[in-house]
């Protein structure tokens, strides 16, 4: 365990005993560390009764492990036993903790399901095309003028473009919804007093009601839903929520910046008007702010009024001097010189700070050479060429250390990493994917061992050689023979027949008499095999008998590391519930497949990246992706004023659809009409436009954000680079603008 030396701004967090406090923390401050470290001085410092716990909440599913392992190891050293005296979770873990233990209170059953995002939205595009197909024509109205005698492409608009527009206004709106805590009678009730027509308002709530009673049917909540339910369940009742309270003391909160107006109203009750709740975030990296009622505003808030103390960590040594003097030039141009004063509130001190002389962990040498703002605009395939070139180059040359390439959009990387794998080269992008491939590993598995504990299933072995196929069925000439083969399996009399037959007794012996060919006997002679395998690893320890059916089943690096994390969650489970055995297994496994230990602690996308176990590899990551990590040397692309517009009449905006009139953006109006349901009164109004101008503005204050975070991303090295888009009209970013000023005048380095 390395070693913890506080700065003296931490050791003004560390003094802290009771009320309430605000910290803001800049990028590589070590605000992890310094809650680690708190949460261990309050659990060995006599501050918890014996029934008692710290609560530590946190954004992203790889600071739960993160959090816990450091708190354990730290109360280890003092003797006490880990896994005690604390709870560390997302805000979906805390809600599901609260919502579990009484979920008669919110009018849950108790076997209730909670569906992840893929199942989420999927009913929900089930019921927008129920209603696009109920409506038809009923968005023509916002077509571009220009469409209007062209009825082909407008068919082609109402069934190509539409169901994906409206997925994502209806996404926005449900998710407002839940935050406000608002069902759709409710919503209805208030629309039913306001005149004026507001048809996105009233698209959205049918699509909303459609949608809650699918899940309704289903028994199941989704993950807004969970969040909701936790507040409706502790308000409702004061006696649980006092017990809560009794429980947890201490609330100490990781990325505050991203709170939403949910998880604020949640935390306050738990905390109680005189409660102890530390908050600690960086306004300046909330970059999940768009279309959800998550806002820096609420910490800044915090810490500026209802903190009983406001604390800084300003020191950070990550980054080298001129990586961090870039930085904090970003800031202050935004505060006082973007074009655009409404947005000068997007960045806010404090500015970065050096580590302190004869810190144990210094800051990398300055190398202002190293930091390249290219100025020539490349075409986007221009570009790739460039930046692949590049960092192919500079991994040669420095196989030791990391480097990382983070674009604005995965479409963007996905591009770059086609064109490094055209040169030979294995980038890792795993942060591009989705935890769509945790799923399916962790599902993987369950299934191999639901069959283990059922091993005369025939159903259950056949849904195994599914398994066992599954990177062949997605080649059409397989899927109908590997269909066909598990149809056969399937209807087995007696399993032991083919797995273990006595002489003459052998399920295969008549297929062949089927006259079925050689080839596939050996194929099903070979699934034996394996199947014989893996009921001896009944008899390891559970780890090593998931990494046996890994070994089996995967190739892909990706899956392989989820499969050793699989081992290592069910290896602690089994020392945490000595009695459970495969069933029991089998059932956590089947829990994280359907996604519900999401966030306990368990998803691809935020598995706990180490960007040092990549050295002399490239990364390819979205930036949002990269927050909370660091590389030696780090690629900006696509600086333009499309992926980073300024609110500027030649801007672009991705939300705003080419086919909608007057570049109005249908998910900024659809929200503002929600507001105006959710507050009218007669002297409110909707004004057409006005939301669309907003949107245009908060997303100019998150892409400012994002650009910090890119930056703050990088140890030593950096460049960046931009293109002129598509058609060939973008431009060089405003804020890359100044950067290259701020550059030339400190003599940073020049693109060979």
């Amino acid at each position: 365990m390395t070693e913890f030396f506080p700065r003296p701004k931490q050791e003004e967090v560390l003094s802290y005993t009771s009320g309430y406090m605000g910290v803001a923390a800049v990028p590589g401050s070590g605000k992890t560390w310094t809650l680690s470290v708190l949460a261990s001085k309050l659990i060995t410092g006599g501050y918890l009764e014996a029934d008692q716990e710290i609560l530590i909440v946190t954004l992203v599913n790889s600071a739960v492990d993160n959090f816990s392992n450091r708190i354990g190891e730290l109360i280890e050293l003092e003797g006490l036993l880990p896994k005690i005296g604390y709870r560390v979770r997302t805000l979906h873990g805390l809600a599901h903790d609260i919502v579990r233990e009484r979920p008669s209170l919110v009018g849950l059953a108790d076997d209730f399901q909670i569906i992840d995002e893929r199942a989420s939205t999927s009913i929900r595009n089930e019921v927008v095309q129920a209603w696009l197909h109920g409506n038809p024509g009923a968005l023509d109205d916002y077509f571009r003028l220009d469409l209007e005698g062209d009825e082909n492409k407008r068919d082609w608009l109402r069934r190509d473009r539409l169901p994906e527009l409206v997925g994502e206004i209806t996404l926005a709106y449900i998710r407002y919804a839940k935050d406000n805590e608002l069902t759709p009678d409710q919503l209805r009730a208030k629309l039913e007093n306001i005149k004026s027509p507001l048809n996105l308002a009233e698209m959205a709530l049918e699509i909303y009601d459609g949608y809650q009673r699918a899940l309704a049917y289903r028994g199941a909540v989704d993950f807004d839903d969970l969040i909701r339910l936790a507040l409706q369940a502790i308000r409702q009742d004061p006696q649980y929520l006092s017990r809560l309270q009794q429980r947890w003391p201490y609330i100490l909160e990781d990325e505050a910046q991203d709170s939403s107006l949910l998880q604020e109203n949640i935390l306050r009750e738990l905390a109680g008007p005189k409660g102890n709740w530390v908050r600690v975030g960086d306004p300046n990296q909330a970059i999940f702010e768009t279309f959800t009622t998550a806002t820096p505003e609420h910490l800044k808030k915090f810490i500026s009024v209802e903190a009983d103390y406001q604390r800084e960590l300003p020191n950070s040594g990550r980054s080298s001097q001129s990586i961090i003097n870039l930085a904090n030039h970003l800031i202050d141009w935004t505060m006082e010189e973007h074009p655009r004063f409404e947005v000068h509130n997007a960045l806010d001190l404090p500015h970065i700070e050096p580590a302190p002389v004869d810190d144990p962990q210094p800051n990398p040498e300055d190398a202002p050479e190293r930091i390249i703002l290219v100025e020539e605009g490349y075409t986007p395939e221009r570009e790739l060429v460039i930046v692949a070139n590049s960092v192919t180059r500079w991994v040669e040359e420095n196989p030791d250390k990391t480097v990382a390439v983070l674009v604005p959009r995965n479409t963007r990387g996905f591009q770059l990493v086609d064109r490094l794998r055209d040169r030979g080269l294995d980038p890792v992008d795993s942060l591009l994917r989705s935890s769509s491939t945790t799923r399916l590993a962790a599902g993987a598995i369950a299934n191999i061992m639901q069959y283990l504990a059922d091993p005369k299933s025939a159903r259950r072995l056949s849904r195994v050689y599914l398994v066992w196929r599954r990177e062949d069925r997605e080649e059409e000439e397989l899927s109908d023979q590997i269909r066909i083969i598990s149809g056969w399996i399937e209807k087995i009399d007696r399993v032991e027949d083919f797995l273990w037959p006595f002489p003459g007794k052998d399920w295969l012996d008549n297929l062949a008499a089927d006259g079925i060919s050689l080839d596939i006997i050996n194929h099903l002679i070979k699934f034996r095999e394996v199947v014989r395998r893996w009921q001896g690893a009944v008899l390891l320890p559970v780890d090593q008998m998931v990494l046996t059916f890994a070994q089996d089943l995967f190739e892909n690096t990706t899956e392989l590391a989820i499969a050793h994390k699989l081992a290592v969650v069910l290896g602690r489970a089994i020392k945490e519930h000595n009695d459970w055995r495969l069933p029991e297994l089998t059932e956590e496994l089947a829990v994280i497949a359907k996604n519900e230990r999401r966030f306990l602690g368990f998803s691809e996308e935020d598995s706990g990246f180490d960007p040092d176990q990549y050295k002399g590899r490239i990364i390819v990551a979205t930036m949002h992706k990269a927050k909370g990590l660091e590389w030696d040397r780090v690629y900006l692309m696509s600086v333009n004023n499309y992926d980073f517009p300024s609110g500027q009449p030649f801007d672009n905006y991705i939300s705003e659809k080419w086919f909608i009139r007057d570049d109005l953006n249908l998910q900024a109006e659809a929200l503002a009409q929600f507001e105006l349901v959710n507050s009218y009164h007669p002297n409110s109004g909707y004004i057409e436009g006005v939301a669309t101008e907003k949107a245009r503005l908060d997303y100019v204050r998150e892409r400012l954000r994002l650009l910090y975070v890119g930056i703050t991303r990088a140890k030593q090295e950096l460049v960046i680079t931009w293109n002129t888009g598509r058609r060939g009209d973008a431009l060089q970013a405003l804020p890359f603008i100044a950067l290259q000023v701020f550059a030339k005048e400190n003599e940073y380095g020049k693109f060979e």
